[in-house]
């Protein structure tokens, strides 16, 4: 498989690119993107991008960016302790070489092996490319030197890795069995179980599964067997798969179960009913502690939709910072599960720009499947600007601002791996993505990415849903004592609905503070629902401290603020419509404080609800939202800015309201079903296939 949408920088930009994405823009990152990618002057050389951008910038973003864009020639000073690590410059220079597809000696690459995760990533990338430009000899060569001196060096499991993603056999099966029964370390053991399966004469070197310490390393030893799924007896039609390697499917709310949970089950439902697919197969993480409850790894959601659990090395689903660790594991189990199924993978489809799409991007490869990948413009949106606004002194400025700008990294390989991307649309369509993938333009014939709706289920009300309505809201407003209930004397009250994860990008805690600012808990309520029940992630119990020190002293604002755990879908829709039936003056709102929404699933579903919606201003959001015509949009950036917003909730009238909500509704029900969300993919799907 191929990539065809992101051109080497070599290949000039098509004319038609749009211009507002040129050298001359005022955002330093874009500036220095499209001076490298759009063929005017020399490949790779593009000036400084300190020096083209009006606006200013960072120091360091742009050092980092002269390095990895520009002319290469910046190194890091001696004694700067503020962020700056010795592995800029050959992170810069990996990642440049990766985008211009030249691709260093194994040696030379090997080199680098020793260092931080940003250059494993960038080596990782290139390292296939590495032995397929200079042959297989030099790099099992290579690779065999490195592991038999000394036997257990640091990086012993890494180059295993790697001679498993060439399919490459530096080491006899007597010596891959070496390596794993001398050391102690858990990670050298599992990469060289995960070699010895794949060369010849090697799984008879592997242990009894009896010998294995857990339920996962049993899974490890265990020899493939054929996995349930689309099968030769079922329909006709591609097999697709969809992924979802954060949080739960089946706990949106909870953790890193977000509104991809809910989109992508009913997505995966409606995608198994749709002509000219076959199967569905949605792919998600499981940790030890749910393996050990249920070692299965397939089990059927819906007629024709079946969902794969790939296991991790961890206690629990992955977090995003954490996925460079099992790239390599998540890779070989997405292989060799899929790989077993009936059916022949025909489209794999990524979504989140982070290390576990590369590694099932290297899956869909392998598997000779097609990719596709949802491309946004996160982190690359604002980022000059948000780290021009950071404090030069704060120790994790620098980390953060490097993390970014690995993910920018990964965003471009998913494209230039992908057989076709697709994006989240803007207020202008696409026109933003191309703004920060300039490549993207020459889609399409030059009219850029298609955007697929993205969109929600219809809603299916139970035989007695007007009972479980009335329950729904007694239950809300039991006993104001309660931190999950409201004083029922304060019924008649307006009312706030939030919903969604705990988290700090969700900024619950500066939503209650803003409404404790501005005086609203002496005259409105607010509901924020989310987060998993008890402790949590750590994430979420942030969350929940910053609410409970706002809220201490403040008997009346407490019994006015409900913090219920996540609910199930189905009853978070019920009380969105339970809550819109109340009366004018007991009005309710849906707010949405979030620093960023790609799209907002959960804005839709109130919409749907018939509850008037409040946004953010930054986001896809104000794709289908638009102020004052079918909700309010408001700056979520800072306490002031939702505050400001707060008061416009305030003051609106109550006609203004009722044609907020009946737009909202409308809007939905014309533009954002997932029965149009998966014609549209199925039809890109097709197309890709019939290449």
């Amino acid at each position: 498989m191929a990539g065809t949408a992101f051109a080497p920088a070599s290949v000039p930009q098509d004319p038609g690119r749009p211009a507002h994405a040129g050298h001359g823009d005022q955002d330093a990152l874009v500036a220095a993107r499209a001076a490298f990618f759009d063929g005017s002057g020399r490949t790779g050389h593009a000036s400084s991008p300190g020096r083209r951008s009006p606006l200013p910038v960072p120091h360091e973003l742009a050092r980092l960016l002269d390095a990895e864009y520009g002319r290469g020639s910046w190194a890091v000073p001696p004694g700067n302790g503020r962020g700056a690590t010795r592995d800029d410059p050959a992170v810069a220079a990996l990642r440049r070489a990766a985008r211009l597809c030249t691709p260093p000696t194994p040696e030379a690459l090997l080199a680098h092996r020793d260092g931080g995760p940003r250059l494993i990533a960038a080596l990782t990338e290139l390292w296939p490319e590495t032995v397929r430009r200079h042959g297989r000899r030099q790099a099992e060569k290579a690779l065999r030197t490195r592991l038999t001196d000394p036997v257990d060096a640091p990086d012993v499991g890494f180059l295993l890795d790697l001679a498993v993603a060439a399919a490459l056999h530096p080491l006899a099966p007597a010596e891959g069995a070496a390596l794993w029964q001398r050391s102690a370390r858990r990670v050298v053991r599992h990469s060289a179980w995960r070699y010895l399966h794949q060369i010849p004469g090697g799984p008879a070197h592997l242990p009894d599964p009896s010998r294995a310490a857990d339920a996962y390393e049993r899974l490890l030893l265990t020899p493939p067997v054929p996995v349930l799924g689309p099968d030769q007896d079922g329909p006709s039609g591609l097999v697709v798969a969809q992924t979802m390697l954060l949080g739960r499917l089946d706990s949106p709310g909870q953790g890193m179960s977000g509104g991809l949970a809910v989109l992508l089950g009913d997505l995966g439902d409606r995608l198994a009913e749709t002509d000219g697919i076959g199967g569905v197969i949605t792919v998600v993480t499981v940790g030890l502690e749910d393996l050990t409850e249920d070692p299965g790894l397939v089990r059927q959601r819906a007629p024709g939709h079946w969902v794969l659990r790939l296991p991790v090395d961890a206690p629990t689903p992955l977090a995003q910072p954490d996925m460079h660790h099992h790239r390599a594991a998540l890779t070989w189990w997405a292989t060799r599960l899929l790989g077993e199924m009936g059916r022949p993978l025909d489209v794999l489809h990524v979504r989140y720009a982070d290390d576990g799409s590369l590694a099932l991007a290297e899956a869909a490869e392998r598997l000779g499947a097609a990719l596709v990948f949802t491309a946004t413009p996160d982190p690359h949106r604002d980022l000059a600007a948000r780290h021009a606004a950071r404090d030069p002194a704060d120790p994790t400025a620098g980390e953060e601002l490097r993390n970014e700008l690995h993910r920018v990294f990964v965003a471009d390989r998913l494209v230039a791996r992908a057989d076709t991307v697709v994006g989240i649309p803007g207020r202008g369509g696409t026109e933003e993505l191309v703004r920060h993938f300039p490549g993207l333009a020459r889609l399409n014939a030059g009219a850029g990415p298609s955007a697929p709706p993205e969109g929600i289920a219809a809603y299916r009300p139970a035989p007695d849903e007007d009972d479980r309505m009335h329950e729904a809201l007694a239950m809300l407003y039991r006993d104001g004592a309660r931190p999950d209930s409201l004083d029922p004397r304060d019924r008649g009250l307006p009312l706030l609905l939030c919903v969604g994860r705990l988290h700090p990008v969700k900024q619950q805690d500066l939503l209650v503070r803003a409404w404790l600012a501005t005086g609203g808990y002496l005259s409105s309520t607010l509901i924020l629902v989310g987060g998993s029940p008890g402790g949590g992630t750590a994430a979420e119990a942030g969350i929940r401290h910053r609410i409970d020190t706002l809220l201490a002293g403040n008997p009346q604002a407490s019994s006015r603020l409900a913090l219920l755990p996540a609910l199930p879908n189905t009853e978070v829709r019920r009380l969105q419509r339970a809550l819109a039936r109340r009366t004018a003056d007991a009005c309710s709102w849906y707010v949405c404080p979030s620093a960023k929404e790609e799209f907002g699933l959960a804005v839709l579903e109130a919409m749907d609800a018939g509850l008037p919606v409040v946004g953010p201003r930054r986001g896809g959001v104000t794709h289908y939202l638009r102020d004052r015509v079918n909700g309010l949009l408001i700056d979520t950036s800072d306490q002031a800015g939702l505050m400001r917003g707060l008061r416009r909730v305030a003051t609106t009238s109550v006609d203004d309201r009722r044609r907020y909500a009946a737009a909202g509704r409308k809007l939905v029900a014309e533009r954002f079903s997932v029965a149009r969300m998966a014609d549209e993919l199925a039809d890109e799907y097709i197309a890709l296939r019939g290449h």
